[in-house]
């Protein structure tokens, strides 16, 4: 009865076991295709890259190693700068800058008298072309202001690149310094810095015949242009030859000014009609003349007028 119970459970197993196939498809089999599929899309892949729309075709491999051995192309040279235009010189900077090379080119001249000029050159004393041969030699105007009384009041007519003014002061006399030339005073009031009276010098731009009906003084120095070097290639210099204004006219605005006039002039001169200059007030004013020299070369001459001459 035990073996008749048992067949029929190993007989049901069978029958399981060899069931028919239902008549779709096993899951199985569709996990076996799908498999595949998958597989063959992997083999279509691996030689290819993504394209996009918008992206260049791929680069074959073969030359894609070509194209990396081959030595990398030169970068274009990086763009050069705007240059910044210059901006134009302004009238002023050319005007001094022109000043600065005439001076340069007079300098060579005279040179080797600086020091008679500036004893304290070498200390940054600075002059232009026209200062370079119409200061008056440091000498001679240490001279010329020994005859102004101490703590006076002294008007430079013109004053240049200050080498009387300077003397002045280092006299002990208050100074107004006149100049009608601007880059002058500059160079007036520096090289005053650097002889220490600065403090003791009025610098003023403006036109000496201008201001002279304006101004008073104890004592009026004159030392007017004598119209370049080319003065002494004159055998007798008048005084007509004086510049802005011939003598007469320079004389007559300083009486106007002070009682006592000094006045440097070429050496050269007319001597007689620098007498005459005395006459012109009434009573006519007491006059003295003097050859002003250094290292014995023989430079101006010197004319007093009033207490100042002895």
């Amino acid at each position: 009865m035990a073996k008749a119970r048992a067949t029929p459970k190993v007989a049901r197993r069978r029958a399981s076991a060899v069931r028919p196939l239902p008549s779709g498809p096993h899951r199985f089999l569709r996990l076996v295709a799908t498999i595949r599929k998958i597989t063959r899309r992997r083999r279509r892949h691996r030689g290819l890259t993504a394209v996009s729309p918008s992206s260049p075709p791929p680069v074959p491999v073969s030359k894609r190693r070509q194209c990396a051995t081959r030595p990398p192309a030169p970068s274009p040279p990086p763009p050069r700068e705007a240059e910044t235009p210059q901006e134009p010189k302004r009238p002023e900077e050319e005007e001094a800058h022109a000043a600065d090379a005439a001076a340069v080119a007079v300098a060579g001249k005279y040179w080797a008298h600086r020091h008679s000029l500036f004893s304290l050159y070498d200390r940054g004393v600075r002059m232009d072309a026209e200062g370079w041969y119409s200061a008056t030699p440091e000498a001679i105007a240490a001279a010329q202001a020994a005859r102004a009384a101490p703590a006076g009041l002294v008007l430079d007519a013109f004053a240049g690149v200050g080498g009387n003014s300077i003397q002045f002061a280092a006299r002990g006399c208050y100074v107004v310094a006149v100049e009608i030339d601007p880059r002058k005073v500059e160079l007036a009031r520096h090289n005053a810095r650097i002889y220490g009276v600065e403090d003791m010098i009025e610098f003023v731009v403006g036109d000496f015949f201008l201001l002279a009906p304006y101004l008073k003084a104890d004592l009026v120095f004159l030392s007017p242009p004598w119209g370049g070097p080319a003065y002494n290639q004159t055998p007798v210099y008048t005084l007509d030859m004086l510049k802005p204004k011939d003598g007469h006219a320079v004389f007559q605005a300083a009486q106007k000014i002070a009682p006592n006039i000094i006045m440097f002039l070429p050496r050269n001169v007319d001597i007689s009609q620098v007498e005459e200059l005395s006459w012109l007030s009434s009573p006519p004013l007491d006059f003295e003349s003097e050859e002003s020299y250094v290292q014995h070369r023989f430079k101006g001459i010197t004319a007093y007028f009033g207490d100042v001459a002895r």
